[in-house]
């Protein structure tokens, strides 16, 4: 079962008990997956796993980033409303990396290549994220490779 399969079957199910906050946050989910289909593959087509995990991780960084701005406004309740959000949401997402998982995948990718320095990044990268497989952030995963490569 894919990921938009998952969120289309807890979808309905969310209809059915009218959970009116999880039924919310899937529609929008849904939305932004269908989005993301029409923009890459046309009206007909279906994301792969990968391609969904990373829409639904911009969805997720889209909510962190709404909850600083309503913290720094004085809207708490608000930023309580995107937690909750973010909950449903990462359950979606794979298990994430540990930082030793994440140190190993880094080693092997400099390996793999025989990159030496951080010209180099770029390339290395490149094969770390095919192996992370959505399950770390860019962000994490840069950060790792340059302290790798310096």
């Amino acid at each position: 079962m894919t990921i938009q399969e998952e969120i289309d079957g807890d979808l309905k199910d969310a209809m059915r008990a009218r959970d009116a906050a999880r039924l919310s946050v899937l529609r929008m989910v849904k939305s932004a997956l269908t989005n993301a289909a029409i923009e890459k593959i046309g009206a007909a087509g279906v994301l792969s796993d990968f391609e969904a995990v990373a829409v639904i991780r911009k969805q997720v960084k889209q909510r962190l980033d709404s909850i600083q701005s309503f913290e720094t406004g004085g809207r708490p309740e608000l930023a309580a409303k995107e937690r909750k959000e973010i909950e449903f949401l990462t359950a979606y997402l794979p298990k994430p990396l540990g930082e030793n998982e994440i140190q190993q995948i880094v080693n092997d990718s400099i390996a793999q290549i025989g990159a030496t320095s951080k010209a180099q990044m770029g390339a290395v990268m490149k094969i770390a994220t095919e192996k992370a497989e959505g399950r770390v952030d860019g962000k994490t995963l840069s950060q790792a490779v340059q302290k790798a490569l310096a």
